[in-house]
């Protein structure tokens, strides 16, 4: 009965003291507002969890990022390394492909020139044979003091006899200085061995060299180009 009147009591008070209601109403709303308090920080706490794991996951995938661009460039540097020495490899071979093919060019340039040269030297023959009426033989000796050529060697050039006149002739496609000094070597050769002197010496060729002529003319060489 005590606790009924005690209730009865609050309740009375409740209805007749504006101020205690009002006293009671706030600590009703301190509670509520202290609840709410514990449910925001258990918000706080799992928010926090949850940020710290974005973090750690946007950690982890900045780091899986580095490392991929770490073996992204590695892989390129790789790459571009491989294509340096592949285009070195491709420079080295052509390199080596064009000396090849020098060498070829060089070797059927000499061959040719070789055949055009005693062809050439056959065609003139026959035309001084023929217009000048000269019997042209090839004299070949051996220079063992190598005076010619400065060193042992074979030496020939073409003889032509008039009136009891040796003529000697050489004949080439093409006439450079050294060619003109070289036939004056052969002609005191012939001298020497033969015991004759030429009367003339004459140089025949469709292409002289700018120098050619005035080597010819100090040394006593008649050159004619218009063959």
């Amino acid at each position: 009965m005590k606790l009924l009147s005690l209730k009865d009591e609050f309740i009375s008070l409740l209805e007749k003291d504006r101020e205690f209601r009002y006293a009671v109403a706030g600590l009703l709303g301190l509670e509520e507002v202290l609840r709410r308090l514990d449910r925001n920080e258990q918000e706080l706490v799992k928010l926090r969890e949850d940020f710290n794991k974005l973090r750690e996951d946007m950690n982890k995938g900045f780091r899986r990022h580095d490392e991929e661009i770490a073996k992204l460039r590695e892989d390129m540097n790789r790459g571009f390394k491989r294509y340096d020495e592949e285009i070195a490899r491709l420079r080295e071979d052509m390199n080596k492909g064009f000396m090849l093919v020098e060498r070829h060019i060089s070797a059927l340039g000499a061959r040719w020139g070789l055949m055009a040269e005693e062809a050439f030297r056959s065609a003139v023959k026959g035309l001084v044979e023929e217009e000048l009426g000269l019997k042209v033989e090839r004299w070949t000796r051996f220079d063992g003091e190598g005076k010619v050529f400065g060193y042992p060697s074979q030496v020939d050039v073409d003889v032509a006899v008039s009136n009891g006149k040796v003529i000697l002739v050489e004949v080439k496609s093409h006439v450079g200085p050294s060619d003109v000094c070289t036939f004056k070597r052969k002609a005191e050769l012939y001298e020497e061995l033969e015991g004759r002197k030429p009367s003339r010496l004459l140089l025949v060729t469709p292409y002289a060299e700018e120098k050619a002529p005035e080597a010819a003319k100090h040394l006593g060489i008649e050159v004619y180009t218009k063959v």
